[in-house]
């Protein structure tokens, strides 16, 4: 076997890898393979090729790591992600508030159970925002 054709099984073997893990990081090592493997094709030589694939494939690796750091906050939970969850940021109408601090809402043809993402706030009926889904439970905040 070719070690072009290694070197794109390699690179075929961590996009497979990432697909089941879900870890981008993992794409950006395929990258580095792949650039091995186009290394490979244009005759290097095998120590030409690691050093190919360590360069590119861990220098993506660290640029993708700096660029999720400077994003910074955008790491929310799932519960709270408006990627994830399509209730995030959806307005309710909260028409009773109970004397434990919870009121209820229909919202999309079912009855939730709503509490304020600040209990210090003050409840009235009116307008709320999802801002998180915890279980079966809005958190709002006052519109």
């Amino acid at each position: 076997m070719q070690q072009t054709t290694l070197w794109w099984l390699i690179a075929g073997a961590a996009v497979a890898l990432e697909l089941v893990t879900g870890t981008f990081y993992l794409l950006m090592l395929a990258v580095g393979f792949a650039a091995a493997a186009l290394a490979a094709y244009a005759g290097a030589g095998l120590t030409t090729q690691l050093v190919v694939a360590g360069i590119v494939g861990g220098g993506s690796v660290v640029s993708w790591y700096f660029v999720r750091k400077r994003r910074g906050g955008k790491n929310l939970p799932a519960s709270a992600n408006p990627n994830v969850n399509q209730d995030i940021g959806a307005a309710v109408y909260v028409d009773t508030w109970r004397a434990d601090g919870t009121g209820s809402t229909s919202y999309r043809g079912a009855q939730w159970t709503v509490a304020l993402h600040d209990p210090s706030a003050q409840t009235s009926v009116g307008t709320y925002r999802v801002v998180e889904v915890v279980g079966n439970r809005l958190l709002v905040d006052k519109v």
